[in-house]
């Protein structure tokens, strides 16, 4: 099997890509930041940052039946970008500048969420377009339905459990939201308005 076509190339390669981009861009726009002498419009990419993380919620509301606009799929595609373009945003605010153990938690479950969000994503479509490929195969091998069943159990079973990766994925998200929102309190009693 070549490269190209390995489960490496296809499935852990573009996961990593997504992080390492992510990081990049992060830091190519606090660079570019500092270039321009524009530092202090990092402290403000954290308001918009932290609306996109929460407008990309649409997509758990819609699953939930919280809300009854927008197809699932596309909510699903804007849900991955705007959670990805909102953590970049908390991330050039943040920079290099930490000066508190309280910001320095709430970006590490930031991007502990970010790679879970991404590694549930990469791994439940490899399991399902696995499973789905195995039944076409056994189909076509004239396999009866109860024979597919049962040569199928296993991978069933193992396609539900992966289905599961949001047992860690929501924990991860409400730490998030918990640390998130503690900074946010923090950094509005210690603005220091006048």
């Amino acid at each position: 099997m070549t490269l190209r076509g390995s489960l490496f190339s296809r499935e852990v390669v573009p996961f990593y890509l997504s992080l390492l981009a992510l990081l990049a861009v992060t830091l190519a726009v606090d660079a570019a930041l500092h270039l321009l002498d524009l530092v202090w419009v990092g402290k403000w990419l954290g308001i918009p940052g932290v609306l996109l993380i929460c407008a990309s919620f649409g997509y758990s509301l819609r699953k939930r039946k919280l809300i009854s606009r927008g197809h699932p799929a596309t909510l699903m595609r804007l849900h991955e970008r705007m959670a990805w373009a909102g953590s970049l945003l908390v991330l050039v605010h943040a920079g290099i500048h930490f000066n508190a153990v309280l910001a320095w938690l709430a970006i590490g479950a930031m991007l502990l969420n970010v790679a879970s969000g991404l590694t549930g994503k990469f791994l439940l479509r490899r399991a399902g377009t696995r499973l789905a490929a195995t039944t076409q195969r056994l189909r076509s091998e004239g396999l009866t339905a109860e024979a597919l069943e049962d040569r199928l159990h296993w991978d069933i079973l193992t396609y539900d459990t992966v289905k599961q990766w949001r047992v860690l994925h929501y924990p991860i998200t409400l730490a998030f939201a918990v640390l998130g929102t503690a900074h946010i309190i923090s950094a509005l009693i210690f603005w220091g308005w006048s």
